[in-house]
């Protein structure tokens, strides 16, 4: 395990004024190598903002007319400022399907009053969570890709205050919001470098900071977390040089305002204090949110000072610059089921050359064709698109596929029992079939993705030799399923063609599926590295909050 890296806080700072990305106004190179050597101030807190908008938008629909009192709070950034080369927009089906990107920028500006909540001293702004939240065309799945902030990539030339263009330049990830120094930062510098990077075309852009996220956990009456171990000052601010109160005890509990802030942004204390177990909490954290507010709902009482104080902390771009804007893209999010909301970090590694990160190749170009495709981590068609509705009329009439039992109501004792679950075909959407179906019986079970070879005739169940009986008991749920043991730790189910044929979900044949109709070509696989650390928004909150060992 490589030893704990720092953040990118001071390398961000380069890009201050359009240095970072290089400046074509012409700006000297040796102040900002002088600036990377500065001695960093002490008492400034390492600190995150949250992408608390993005939950807003999933569940706008709950609010309607009110947003329309609110179109004098809202900011939007230069449409000028958007690059002009650009990847392609999404395409819709016949059905009018199209899926929709939309980037949540956390911002920790130390304007205004953001730094009574923690904002420090330094000027400027900077974007330490970025999630790319895509919004499959069938409107009942996303996922959220969380972007490390200290990732080395491409920037490209992006304009600043003055109306000039920077260059570009291999850089962090952060340090494009941080082009031209401004307390508002520069939401369209990393959207332009979320494309670049990507080849994704981004819909729309929000940026929430401190305010709104203080103001959302309030209007909520917090939100449920959980930490590993209890948090104190020192954590939080380690320039603090000692252990000092108490902040947030360990286990489950409910927070809201300052002390939601302390947990997205704490690093120190925990795992190997990285920032790779801060964006699982993070998205831990933006689970429990989505969840808690798709759950109870939001009355008019409540959603108003939560509309009201969000807004008037975001920036979003020209697509969304008005409240009746907003509410009709949070309309048409309203059916995503929390289970089928899921959160993934980009493929990544340390580098060996310095302390920051390197995006993961090809692993991370096979996410992103994976979301091109519309299709789902768990390799279901999200597409929208739905088999033909009439036949042929001479179309032979087709045999009824088997169905699957219903699944046995289960014990309590299931719950100890983890399943990681495969898809042994190439029908997609089986292994998230036979998940449910394993939840439904109170199992412990995860979609861990396509399995190495997609030609299992019949679904196989492997077991380590401390699990056989528990096998067994996953096995009731699979009638034909053969057991095997496996030097592997646990449990896998890999399914095969005769549960997709129990499902009519399709069987292949010389190893091709049967086709939907109008169903974009599959993406390949997509690698452990990103299949295996999902979080769905429904998943234990204790669990997958930290990463590394220490602290």
């Amino acid at each position: 395990m490589p030893a704990p890296r720092s953040g990118g806080r001071a390398e961000a700072r380069r890009a201050a004024q359009g240095k970072g990305a290089g400046a074509a106004d012409g700006t000297s190179a040796g102040r900002a190598a002088a600036r990377r050597s500065a001695k960093p101030k002490k008492n400034v807190k390492k600190i995150v903002a949250w992408s608390a908008a993005g939950v807003l938008v999933l569940v706008a629909g709950a609010g309607g007319a009110i947003y329309y009192k609110l179109n004098a709070n809202i900011k939007s950034f230069d449409a000028d400022a958007i690059a002009a080369d650009r990847p392609p927009e999404a395409k819709a089906d016949a059905d009018g399907n199209k899926p929709v990107n939309v980037l949540l920028i956390g911002s920790d500006s130390r304007g205004g009053n953001n730094s009574d909540l923690g904002g420090g001293e330094d000027g400027g702004a900077r974007s330490d969570t970025t999630i790319l939240l895509h919004v499959y065309a069938d409107h009942k799945h996303a996922v959220g890709i969380s972007i490390p902030r200290n990732a080395i990539v491409p920037i490209p030339s992006c304009k600043l205050p003055n109306g000039k263009w920077t260059k570009g330049g291999n850089d962090l990830f952060n340090a494009a919001f941080s082009v031209g120094g401004s307390d508002g930062g520069n939401p369209a510098c990393t959207q332009n470098t979320v494309e670049k990077v990507t080849g994704i075309r981004v819909d729309h852009t929000m940026v929430v900071d401190f305010n709104g996220f203080a103001a959302m956990t309030k209007a909520v009456n917090g939100v449920d977390i959980c930490l590993p171990k209890p948090i104190y000052e020192g954590d939080i601010n380690p320039n603090l040089h000692k252990k000092g109160n108490l902040v947030l005890p360990q286990g489950k509990q409910t927070v809201e305002g300052q002390q939601a802030l302390d947990y997205v942004r704490l690093r120190h204390g925990i795992g190997d204090g990285s920032d790779i177990g801060r964006m699982k909490r993070q998205q831990a954290f933006m689970s429990s949110l989505a969840t808690k507010m798709k759950k109870e709902g939001l009355s008019p009482t409540n959603l108003l000072p939560l509309a009201d104080a969000a807004t008037k902390s975001l920036t979003v771009d020209p697509g969304l610059d008005s409240a009746d804007k907003l509410l009709s893209f949070g309309l048409s999010l309203k059916n995503i089921d929390m289970h089928d909301l899921k959160f993934v970090t980009a493929p990544w590694r340390y580098r060996t050359q310095d302390a920051n990160i390197d995006l993961v190749q090809p692993d991370a170009n096979k996410l992103w064709e994976t979301l091109k495709a519309d299709q789902t981590i768990d390799g279901q068609n999200a597409t929208g698109q739905q088999p033909d509705a009439g036949g042929s009329p001479s179309a032979a009439p087709q045999q009824a596929a088997p169905s699957t039992p219903p699944a046995p109501a289960g014990d309590a004792s299931n719950a100890s029992i983890k399943v990681a679950v495969y898809n042994g075909t190439l029908a997609n959407g089986l292994a998230g079939k036979a998940t449910d179906l394993l939840k439904g019986a109170k199992f412990t079970a995860t979609t861990a993705g396509q399995a190495a070879n997609t030609k299992y005739k019949t679904t196989t169940i492997e077991y380590s030799s401390s699990q056989k009986a528990n096998a067994e008991k996953v096995a009731a749920l699979f009638p034909g399923a053969s057991l095997e043991p496996s030097s592997a730790r646990g449990i896998s189910v890999i399914v095969g063609q005769d549960f997709a044929a129990a499902n009519g979900m399709g069987t292949t044949t010389g190893g091709t599926a049967s086709a939907t109709p109008g169903a974009q070509t599959p993406a390949a696989p997509l690698p452990t590295t990103v299949t295996n650390d999902a979080r769905s928004a429904d998943d234990d909150i204790c669990a997958n909050t930290t990463y590394g060992s220490g602290g």
